[in-house]
């Protein structure tokens, strides 16, 4: 299994998904705390993804869904499915009367091995435990299954690793909701032949979509989700690119305090992306507000720190990019969170189907907390009336007519409430460069 990847706009050739199953159901339960943006219909955003699938597949893209691959791993590989076993039985808590607990966890530590491979990830998705409580009769004890946060962000692909031009760098989850992800996903794609250069150590966090391969460089998001010392492990060891672009999170203008929110640009990818080959995709506020840390890479010394400040708009531009602006609307629609399938030609969001789900959940969010979000709720309507009276909503821009980028746009309006769009469903495996 190819590994590697130097540039977005390389031509996609290998991802891994995982289509969503009853974890987004617990999800959807109390969709903060499980940091979806807001509820949304499950059937719907189920068929979303398999639509994206499709839409992959179709595009000669190969897919793996994890679930089959990590099924079809543990048949060919009984050390793999040993190891996932063993997981589940520190997973799976028994409680109750002394002895009734006891006999349960003797129980299902013995019959663990005769568990399936699908029952095995099962555990491991939904993280359940078993209270015990007896009552007057033959065999009457009461199970009361519970489940100790759920995978129900296991869909979102991108976060728990990325793949740099050394092989994939396995990430720590910021968030602990989320924090078993990347042992479930390191370990299938090490045991599918991917080449791991990096695993982020304790206390450092790494989520990929802070990280965007640009060819003889790379941005590198720094904020809510990869922190300092993730940042400097990548450094260290995870990359090979001349240049690193640290991008700082910034906060948008139109919210108050110099604190970013989290759900407005979350991950580096959340309002920037890439196109092709010098063509970037961003929200020009936030772009102009994020800040640059700039490393070149030295034969001797590792990366070193190159002196000066700028945002990352300015960036690009000094690298010879093209940034087409996306507005605030827009962006909090995913359009950014696109999918380069190769130079030009981009897998989008129809952010025209998803513009009223935003426009309503800000519109509470504003009501709540009216000195937070009031300015930028009241900026997102003007830009939805602009947007409705040219009916240029993205991916349909007259920019990219004049560059020649190819959007194809998806359905994705359910599924979006989770955050994310096409890029943060993807785990980009391999791509392929001209020779």
């Amino acid at each position: 299994m190819d590994s590697t990847v130097n540039a977005e706009w390389d031509t996609l050739k290998e991802v891994v998904v995982h289509r969503p199953g009853i974890e987004m159901f617990f999800g959807l339960m109390a969709p903060f705390s499980f940091l979806y943006e807001r509820a949304f219909s499950m059937d719907e955003a189920i068929y979303e993804h398999t639509e994206l699938e499709h839409a992959l597949s179709s595009a000669g893209v190969r897919v793996h869904r994890l679930k089959r691959l990590s099924i079809n791993l543990a048949k060919e590989n009984p050390a793999l499915l040993e190891r996932a076993r063993d997981y589940a039985v520190e997973i799976v808590k028994f409680s109750g009367p002394a002895d009734d607990a006891a006999e349960a966890r003797r129980a299902f530590k013995k019959s663990v091995a005769d568990l399936d491979e699908e029952t095995v990830f099962n555990v491991l998705l939904l993280r359940p435990s078993v209270a015990l409580e007896e009552r007057k009769g033959v065999r009457v004890v009461l199970p009361r299954v519970t489940l100790d946060v759920p995978l129900a962000n296991l869909y979102f692909m991108r976060d728990q690793q990325a793949v740099s031009d050394r092989g994939v760098m396995v990430g720590r989850m910021s968030k602990p909701q989320r924090q078993m992800e990347p042992l479930i996903t390191g370990a299938i794609l090490e045991m599918a032949g991917a080449k791991v250069a990096l695993r982020i150590k304790q206390p450092g966090t790494f989520e990929g979509g802070d990280f965007m391969p640009a060819g003889d460089f790379a941005m590198l998001g720094l904020g809510d989700r990869t922190n300092r010392s993730g940042v400097n492990q990548i450094l260290a060891r995870g990359v090979g690119f001349a240049e690193v672009a640290v991008v700082h999170q910034a906060a948008h203008p139109l919210i108050p305090g110099d604190q970013p929110d989290p759900m407005i640009n979350m991950h580096l990818d959340t309002y920037l992306n890439i196109a092709g080959r010098g063509i970037a995709v961003g929200c020009v506020p936030l772009l102009k507000r994020a800040k640059v840390e700039v490393y070149r890479r030295s034969s001797k010394a590792g990366y070193r720190r190159q002196p000066g400040s700028q945002n990352v708009y300015d960036y690009l531009v000094s690298r010879g990019f093209t940034v087409v602006p996306i507005t605030t609307l827009e962006q909090m629609c995913y359009a950014s969170n696109f999918l380069c399938l190769s130079d030009r030609k981009i897998m989008a969001v129809e952010v025209e189907n998803v513009v009223e789900k935003v426009l309503n959940n800000l519109e509470y969010q504003a009501r709540l907390a009216p000195h937070r979000y009031g300015r930028l709720f009241e900026e997102a309507k003007k830009e939805h009336t602009q947007l409705r009276e040219s009916g240029h909503f993205f991916p349909h821009k007259k920019e990219f007519n004049d560059l020649g980028v190819e959007a194809t746009a998806l359905p994705l309006q359910e599924i979006t409430g989770g955050y994310g769009g096409a890029h943060c469903m993807t785990c980009v495996l391999s791509r392929q460069g001209k020779a």
